[in-house]
């Protein structure tokens, strides 16, 4: 019993990190995983779970990806097919019909498409759009992330909601816990030393981050804090000098990418979301589970249902400065109790790995 985990790489964002901690589930209960991706790069790569069998596809495009894609299904003929993102979904389908539609093949949105279709330009706005409304019905069962998502995909798609499943990330995992309790090595975080603010995520106008940048100047005209940003991404210059422009040079660090973001998530102060547009942003999950006190923006879709609507941390309007410099503040000023942990609880790497299983194919049948 074999099942194939379909993505554009090991790159270090939400969907990978959630595509290898499927794979470490669906490995632990006996069953062969291949994951395929178009190249075999990323921040993520030494990261692999143990007993994974990486197919490169050597692909430098989606297109280019069609026929390498329908060879190894007709060789390997897993049992089950998972792909991941849009373009891939796509070319999944058509792959999929090509080699006789054997197994299952089941597509997964972990992003609103209709955002993802709004950002197309060229002929791929013209193109992508119609592919999705041909290809997603095809599939075997199409999975959302979220209920928001699911909706999307409904739209999007011309889809049958009787095709569409949603099953939360598998986030939360002992790996997780057991990271999160390491050893952090960072001045910022020394005894005595002023509150940490975090934030996680690439580096993207999508995130958000100066908005955050500048509610941060605000707090910092009323107290002593630090603010840290991991993750990397095409924004870095222009966030570089924006913090160089507001004299924040000292107090605001981008820090790049991390192997580790949960030690930094269990020992800040506050860990805040700031972005524009999600979907069922991981890192806000993650930060439940380390025991931080979250804030996060009310954007289209996700933290409302994680948060929800704000029994678990502070929700306030997208690009609003004032309100999530006021939000971080409050934040700041209420003891950490950790109760986040219980909301995480839900999204646990077994509830999502049972619910995938239950799509793939029966759960009798592959465990």
């Amino acid at each position: 019993m074999k099942i194939s985990l379909l993505m554009i790489s090991f790159a270090g964002g939400g969907v990978t990190r959630v595509m290898l901690s499927l794979a470490e589930g669906l490995l632990s209960r006996g069953i062969a995983v291949d994951l395929l991706v178009l190249r075999a790069s990323g921040e993520l790569l030494p990261q692999l779970p143990p007993g994974a069998r990486v197919v490169d596809l050597q692909a430098a495009s989606t297109l280019r990806a069609l026929f390498p894609l329908l060879r190894y299904l007709a060789r390997e003929r897993p049992s089950a097919v998972l792909s991941a993102t849009t373009r891939i979904n796509c070319a999944a389908v058509c792959a999929w019909w090509l080699a006789g539609r054997r197994g299952r093949l089941v597509l997964s949105e972990h992003t609103t498409p209709s955002h993802f279709l709004r950002t197309q330009r060229g002929i791929s706005a013209r193109l992508v759009p119609r592919l999705m409304r041909w290809s997603y019905p095809h599939a075997s069962a199409v999975v959302a992330v979220s209920r928001q998502v699911a909706d999307d995909v409904a739209a999007c798609a011309a889809l049958d909601p009787r095709q569409l499943r949603v099953v939360h990330n598998p986030v939360v995992s002992e790996q997780l816990y057991a990271q999160a309790n390491e050893a952090l090595q960072h001045p910022w975080f020394e005894p005595g030393a002023a509150p940490v603010i975090l934030a996680v995520g690439r580096l993207s106008v999508e995130k958000d981050f100066l908005v955050l940048i500048k509610a941060f100047a605000r707090l910092r005209k009323q107290r002593d804090a630090r603010l840290l940003i991991l993750g990397e991404g095409a924004e870095r210059e222009a966030l570089q000098a924006d913090i160089d422009r507001l004299g924040l040079a000292e107090d605001v660090q981008l820090a790049g990418f991390v192997d580790n973001p949960y030690a930094y998530m269990r020992a800040a102060a506050v860990v805040v979301l700031s972005s524009r547009t999600e979907a069922m942003p991981t890192v806000l999950i993650e930060a439940l589970a380390c025991g931080a006190t979250v804030v996060a923006t009310d954007c289209p879709h996700g933290p409302a249902e994680i948060l929800e609507g704000g029994r678990w941390g502070q929700l306030v309007p997208v690009g609003d400065v004032v309100a999530m410099a006021s939000a971080i503040e409050a934040a700041l000023a209420t003891p950490r109790d950790g109760r986040g942990r219980e909301r995480a609880a839900h999204f646990s790497r077994e509830a999502a790995v049972a619910g995938y299983l239950g799509v793939l194919g029966t759960s009798s049948e592959l465990s």
